[in-house]
Order: C-alpha cells, then sequence, then structure tokens
C-alpha cells in the first residue's frame, strides 16, 4: 500500500486531488506520475485601460495587463519612480520602463503618499511634478512573489469602474496578503456569459471606528509635514487641538478616490433669501465691495483642514457686515475643476451666508487654482450673477502649500479685468518641496504688487483664524485696491484720423466704425477712460476733447457724427496738435494714449513729432491701411514697433485687428509699475 506523505504549503487544488486520489487508490508509480501532471488554474489576469488611475483601484497589489497605446501625453503620470495615486497605471509603467507602448502585465504595489513628487521626462512620457499627495504606487515587472495570490478581478473606489470582462468576478475588499500566506479574495457575484455592461460591483462597507488596525482602511494616510493631530481637530472644540494620537479610520480624509468630480459650473444653487431688506442691515458701506472666496477642496488638504477652512469664511461672514449697500461675497470651491457654491447675489446678509457655508462639501482632486481664477475670471463676477459695477472686484485664492497648476497668465488676466487678486498660502513649500512647484514663487506672480499687500503666508491651519482682521482691512481698503484700475478705466485716449482724400467718404465711415468698436471696450465716465478725436489732412480738427463726453453712448454718439473732410496728407503737422489741442488736457495719472489711422506716406516729416510725443509719455499706436508706409508706421510706433504699429490691406479689414490692439494696450499697461 502507497503511503502519501501531505505537505502542509501545497495548493489547495492539488491537496484536494492528492486527497482524492488516495481515496480511489494509488498502488504504482504510473498513478504518481498523474498526479505530477495535474497544473494549477491559469491565472487570470485582469486588464484596465490606459486612462485607470491607481487611486481608483482599492487592491494595495496586483497585477493587471496594459493596453497598447498608452504612451499618449493625456495619459497624466504624476512623479518618477514612485507616482502619485492620481497617475495613469499604464502611463507610470511606460515612464518608469517596465512597459513600452505595446503594452504587457505589470505588477503594481501602493505604498504611502509622499511630501512631493518631482516630473520629469523618460521613455517618452513626460511626468509632472505634483505636491504632497495621500498614496503612491511603484510598478515593477509582473513576476509574482511566492506564496501570494494575487486577484484575478480588480475591486474599484467607485459603481462607475471599469466593467469585469465575462467570467471574471467582483471581488470585495480585502486585507493586504500575508507574505507566505494564500490571499483568498471573497467573491460576491459570478458573471458568466453576461455582457461585460452588467457585470455587478458592490458598496464598501465602511470601515469599523473599533478596528486598531490601520491596515483596514480604505485610504492610505498621507505623509509629509502634515500631523494627523490637525486632522482630529474640530472648529467646534478649541481645546481637541491639544489632543494626540492617530486619526481612526472613521476619521479619514472625506474625499474619497472614486468621488464623481463635478464638471465646472454652478452646482446646485442655494435658495434666494426671501428675507425683506428692510428688516436686515443694508451692509456696511465703508467696505463696499464685490468679493470671491476661492477655497481649496483638494484632497491633499484633508477633512478636518477642509472643515477649518469653512470655518475661517464663517468668521469673515461674521465679521462683514453684508448686505445690498456693503459688501456681498460668493464661493468658489477648485479641485481639478472649479464650481461656484453660490454667487454675490444669493445670500444678502451675513447670518443666511455662514449657513450656506457649512453646507459646503469638499470636491477632491488636483489644487488647480489657475484653472480656478479663469473661471472667476469669465463667468464669476458677471451682472447676473450680483456684480453691481460700482463696487471693487476682489478675489481672495485660499492655497493648501501650493497650486498644482500655474497662476501667472490667469491672474494677470484677471487682474487686467479689473480683479483684485489676494493670495493666502497656508503651510507653504519647504526648501526640499520647492522643486515640486509647478510655479516658484507663484503668489508673488498672481498679484499685482509684490510689496505683501496681497499675499498673505500663514505657517499652519491653526493660526488661518489669526488673519481675519488683517484680510478684511486690506479688502475694505478701497483706495489701495490698486488692482482695480484696469486698462479699461484708466487712460485718455486719442484717436488721430487721417481725413485725406484718397480715403473717400464710404471708407472714412468704416474708419470711424473702427474708432467706435475699439471705444466700446472700455469704461467711459468722468473719472475713468475719456476718449478724444482729432481729423487732419493739410489742416487739423478738433472733433471732441476729453472732457466733451463722459458716457459711453454719448461718446458713440459723437463719433458716429464726425464728418468726412478731403485734403492732403500732414500726418507729421497733426501730431503735433494733438499734443498741444488734446493731450494737453490730459489728467496726470491717466495713461495717454494716441491711436493713429491713416491710408498713405505723410507729406511732411513725422520723425520728430513722433519723437516729441514719446518724450511727453505718449503711447502710440500706428495703423496703416493700404498704401500707407510701413516705415512711417514703424517711426510713429512706440517702441517695440512689432505691439504698437498694424497694417492692413484694405479699409474692410479694419474690425480684423480691433482684439489685438486692445490685447496689446491691456498688455502693456499690465507690464508697468503702478503707484
Amino acid at each position: 500500500m502507497f503511503m502519501g506523505i501531505v505537505v502542509l504549503t501545497m495548493k489547495a487544488s492539488v491537496i484536494e486531488m492528492f486527497l482524492v486520489l488516495l481515496a480511489t487508490g494509488i498502488h504504482s508509480n504510473k498513478d504518481m506520475t498523474q498526479i505530477k501532471k495535474i497544473k494549477r488554474p491559469k491565472f487570470a489576469v485582469p486588464q484596465i485601460n490606459c486612462d485607470v488611475k491607481a487611486g481608483k483601484i482599492i487592491n494595495l497589489e496586483f497585477v493587471v495587463k496594459c493596453p497598447a497605446g498608452c504612451q499618449d501625453p493625456k495619459y497624466h503620470v504624476y512623479g518618477t519612480d514612485i507616482y502619485a495615486s492620481y497617475s495613469s497605471v499604464c502611463g507610470a509603467a511606460i515612464h518608469s520602463g517596465v512597459l513600452d507602448n505595446s503594452g504587457g502585465k505589470i505588477l503594481v504595489r501602493k505604498v504611502a503618499g509622499q511630501s512631493g513628487y518631482k516630473g520629469s521626462y523618460s521613455n517618452g512620457v513626460q511626468s509632472l511634478s505634483l505636491p504632497r499627495w495621500r498614496e503612491s504606487f511603484i510598478v515593477s515587472e509582473s513576476k509574482p512573489q511566492k506564496g501570494v495570490t494575487y486577484p484575478s478581478a480588480l475591486t474599484y473606489s467607485s459603481t462607475k469602474s471599469p466593467p469585469a470582462k465575462t467570467g471574471e468576478a467582483t471581488k470585495a475588499y480585502q486585507k493586504p496578503p500575508v507574505p507566505g500566506a494564500t490571499a483568498q479574495p471573497v467573491t460576491l457575484m459570478q458573471v458568466t456569459g453576461a455582457p461585460a455592461t452588467e457585470a455587478t460591483h458592490t458598496s464598501l462597507p465602511k470601515p469599523s471606528p473599533s478596528t486598531g488596525s490601520t491596515t483596514s482602511s480604505l485610504r492610505p494616510q498621507p505623509v509629509g509635514h502634515r500631523s494627523w493631530e490637525l486632522d482630529r481637530w474640530s472648529p467646534s472644540s478649541p481645546a481637541s487641538s491639544q489632543n494626540s494620537g492617530h486619526a481612526s479610520p472613521g476619521e479619514m480624509d472625506l474625499w474619497q478616490p472614486g468621488s464623481v468630480l463635478l464638471d465646472a459650473g454652478f452646482v446646485p444653487k442655494e435658495e434666494l433669501s426671501t428675507q425683506s431688506l428692510d428688516s436686515v442691515s443694508q451692509g456696511d458701506a465703508n467696505c463696499k465691495v464685490d468679493l470671491s472666496f476661492l477655497i481649496d477642496g483638494s484632497s491633499s488638504i484633508g477633512k478636518r483642514r477642509f472643515r477649518i477652512q469653512k470655518q475661517f469664511l464663517a468668521d469673515i461672514a461674521q465679521a462683514l457686515d453684508i448686505g445690498p449697500g456693503g459688501p456681498l461675497m460668493g464661493v468658489v470651491q477648485y479641485g481639478d475643476n472649479p464650481a461656484a457654491q453660490f454667487n454675490l447675489r444669493t445670500h444678502m446678509n451675513s447670518r443666511d451666508l455662514k449657513m450656506a457655508i457649512e453646507k459646503i462639501t469638499q470636491r477632491g482632486g488636483l489644487s488647480n487654482a489657475g484653472r480656478a481664477i479663469s473661471y472667476v475670471t469669465k463667468n464669476f463676477f458677471s451682472k447676473a450673477n450680483g456684480n453691481r459695477g460700482s463696487a471693487p472686484n476682489v478675489a481672495v485664492v485660499i492655497v493648501d502649500g501650493w497650486p498644482t497648476d500655474k497662476v501667472e497668465e490667469a491672474s494677470r488676466f484677471a487682474r487686467e479685468s479689473g480683479i483684485n487678486i489676494f493670495f493666502i498660502t497656508v503651510e507653504g513649500a519647504t526648501e526640499n518641496e520647492k522643486q515640486y512647484m509647478a510655479e516658484p514663487n507663484f503668489s508673488n506672480k498672481a498679484v499685482c504688487r509684490t510689496n505683501g499687500f496681497y499675499s498673505l503666508s500663514v505657517q499652519s491651519w491653526f493660526s488661518l483664524h489669526k488673519i481675519v482682521q488683517p484680510l478684511l482691512k486690506r479688502v475694505c481698503d478701497t483706495d489701495r485696491l490698486a488692482c482695480s484700475k484696469t486698462c479699461w478705466n484708466s487712460a485718455d485716449i486719442g484717436f488721430l484720423i487721417d481725413g485725406s482724400s484718397s480715403v473717400g467718404t464710404s471708407n472714412f465711415r468704416t474708419v470711424l466704425q473702427f474708432v467706435a468698436n475699439i471705444t466700446k471696450a472700455f469704461e467711459i465716465s468722468e473719472t475713468d477712460t475719456r476718449i478724444g478725436v482729432v481729423q487732419y489732412t493739410y489742416e487739423q480738427r478738433l472733433e471732441f476733447g476729453f472732457e466733451d463726453y463722459t458716457t459711453s453712448s454719448d461718446v458713440l454718439s459723437a463719433i458716429s457724427r464726425v464728418g468726412y473732410w478731403s485734403g492732403g496728407t500732414s500726418t507729421g503737422t497733426a501730431i503735433n496738435y494733438a499734443l498741444e489741442q488734446l493731450f494737453k488736457k490730459s489728467k496726470p495719472n491717466k495713461r495717454k494714449l494716441m491711436i493713429l489711422i491713416t491710408d498713405g506716406r505723410s507729406y511732411d516729416d513725422v520723425r520728430i513729432p513722433a519723437m516729441v510725443a514719446h518724450h511727453k509719455g505718449v503711447i502710440t499706436y500706428a495703423i496703416g491701411v493700404a498704401w500707407a508706409a510701413q516705415d512711417e508706421l514703424e517711426v510713429i510706433a512706440t517702441h517695440p514697433a512689432e505691439d504698437h504699429a498694424f497694417f492692413v490691406d484694405e479699409f474692410d479689414s479694419l474690425y480684423r485687428i480691433v482684439p489685438r490692439v486692445i490685447q496689446n494696450i491691456c498688455t502693456e499697461f499690465n507690464s508697468q509699475p503702478r503707484n
């Protein structure tokens, strides 16, 4: 009789077959040979798409198969060697050199979050830098460890995860496998012969607060200079800031890797306050500003810090006397994309505003402050959203650490649109972390002055409440809000129009339309931008001066009434005339802009008059049409000529350069130092 020795480390399937054969009887070496031929079931490797991020997958260690074509730059990767879980798994595999663009199998292992991720170019993939992130992963060749069975189906953190293929099962979340032991994922639903879109997924159970093992947490804890003591703090319990110990799994960050990120735009609106304005304060008239707070809702900030941020907003709302005759306040939250939580006109008193702030929930994602600033510039400060026009526009941007995108260009456009940008940086980058920043010195690049008035740095979230009063003192000091002086409202613009015989009546009307189109872009008033017009031939005529019309409608009406003169072309004399009769009456605090339009070469010299204009600080734009001399245009125009001289072949093309002229005016304004 054959005696069998069972080795305890044998796989369950082999042991079961061995016992069956023993029960049926084994009497020869031939029977033993049959046992040796028994093979383990082939491991089914899950396949993922190129856009799947590691953070979407709950499993802590797994083998997957990537398709071909994941080298595309649209599949973002963050970090080098160790990658943030916000990265494309397959993109990271190519960047690390484990795979090429043809795809293949890889082994992925989750590791702790890092204090920063440095981007690099490797194997045809440009990875990006990223601030501290809650979770990381590393990629290696698909060589499974001995004694570990990897899941044949992945567990995703959202019900919208890629469906399991036919014949695969969706698994419940398990503790990470212990080396030397067989991981046995629990099968919840076996899908056999069903279409892939019908694969069933289950919700993950909430972790038990009493669980002592940190390995049962659904989300890895973030690392860096953050402290879990801070995440246990509650604004309603000041004493709790002294507590120590680690946060329980139930106190993990609010945002989950699978949370659905909303598109940019308004979230469901709060109901407008129905309380009669007669029974509430009209607001503090000494602080009449239209105020927008851009709050950081990124994943890195965490649940408790986000709550501290909300408490800060509530303190601001309490300190401000919100009302239609005083300050109005709206809130935009940003992560991957921005969304307005409520606009300027939604809440007309401090009480309603505080209640709305309490209802704000965290969005998660990256910290794209630049994208949020662009959104506010284009969408938030509109008349429909409560922008009053008579009050300065102020945007206060709160950043945890540093933004994940660039803010300089977006902030420049915001300032050119008349928005006063303030930056509050909480727990800014250390010297070692600055290498991970997408844009070093970002706060100074975002504000219109670098004297510390527009930027505040807070060392700890615990200290955020200390800047409530200093911030409000600056925001309400409307006389010092230099950013509200923009290219739209700070110039005296004189148009110098060629009325010579070569122009003709029809083309002259086209020139007047060109003048009107540029004028419409500016804010016209006695204290804002003012417009004057001079027409010239051999002689010169002041059509109207800077002080004649103080509204946009009156100015446009006056432009339409200008009559065609006809005659020769003495451009040099006309420049001298405009300096004496028009710009001599310009206000000292105004920028002086002269926009000259001509269709031919001047009969007199333009060099000396142009030099005089430049010396007197008059910024000159030269617009040439048809037979205009390019060399003369460059002499007349302020340096650099490529920004101030324009030429079109025919009068009907003048409208095409209107946006470029306006853009150059504003770009130049923004580049100049302001008093």
